[in-house]
């Protein structure tokens, strides 16, 4: 077995409703994710901002 070369330290909390907080170590500002377009009419729900969802970070960082 290799050696870990990276270990991620994140710890995300709720805001409100649908918009979540994730502080990743070594970053100074924070990630939001949340919903948007259709992903908010799927689930009806209206966030008093949009956010980018877990879904969209994840297919950019698959396909980047």
């Amino acid at each position: 077995m290799g050696n870990v070369v990276h270990r991620s330290q994140i710890t995300i909390t709720r805001e409100k409703g649908p918009t979540r907080k994730a502080v990743i170590e070594g970053f100074a500002e924070p990630v939001f994710y949340g919903v948007h377009g259709g992903i908010k009419d799927f689930y009806k729900v209206d966030p008093e901002v949009e956010h980018a969802a877990t879904l969209d970070h994840v297919v950019g960082a698959v396909g980047g």
